[in-house]
C-alpha cells in the first residue's frame, strides 16, 4: 500500500515507533538538549522526538525523491519571532538532519547519489519499509472494522 493514502499523523507516529526497533537508529544524547531550529524558544520535550523526525525525513524521501540537507532544512524552518520587528522566516538546524540521514544511510534506507551535487535518494530496501509499514497500519485499521 502507498503511504500516501493513509493519515499522515497516524503513519508518523506508526512508523516512528517501527524505527525505535531498528539499532542504527538511536537519538543522541545531545539531542533533547539543542533547539531544533533558531525560530523556536525551547528545546523539544517529546521523548519520541527523534524518531518521529526521522520518520517525518524518510516520508520526505518517499514523496520527493532526491532531497538535500538543505531543502530539508527549509522544509522544517519556521518564522522567528523578532520582538517589535516584523517576522522572518528561518531555516531549522541542520546537524539533527544529516544525523538522521546518516543513521538512515547506516540502515540502508537511503543513499547517496552520483552527480555534481550530494543529494541521497530513498533505495529499495527504504521503499519497501515505508510499504510494509503502510500495510500494517491498513490491516490493523481493517481488523478494527471487522470487531
Amino acid at each position: 500500500m502507498d503511504p500516501r493514502e493513509i493519515n499522515p499523523q497516524e503513519y508518523n507516529k506508526f512508523l516512528a515507533e517501527a524505527l525505535k526497533l531498528i539499532e542504527q537508529f538511536k537519538s543522541p544524547e545531545w539531542a533533547f538538549f539543542v533547539k531544533t531550529s533558531p525560530h523556536k524558544e525551547r528545546p523539544s520535550i517529546e521523548p519520541d522526538f527523534w524518531y518521529k523526525r526521522a520518520a517525518s525525513i524518510l516520508k520526505q524521501f518517499y514523496l520527493r525523491g532526491n532531497v538535500g540537507v538543505s531543502r530539508l532544512r527549509s522544509r522544517y524552518g519556521g518564522r522567528k519571532n523578532r520582538g517589535m520587528r516584523p517576522e522572518e522566516f528561518r531555516k531549522s538546524g541542520g546537524k539533527i538532519i544529516r544525523v538522521i540521514l546518516q543513521q538512515a544511510e547506516a540502515a540502508g534506507f537511503l543513499e547517496k547519489t552520483d552527480g555534481e551535487k550530494s543529494v541521497r535518494k530513498i533505495s529499495e530496501k527504504g521503499m519497501r519499509f515505508l510499504e510494509e509499514t503502510a500495510d500494517k497500519i491498513s490491516k490493523s485499521k481493517l481488523n478494527e472494522k471487522e470487531k
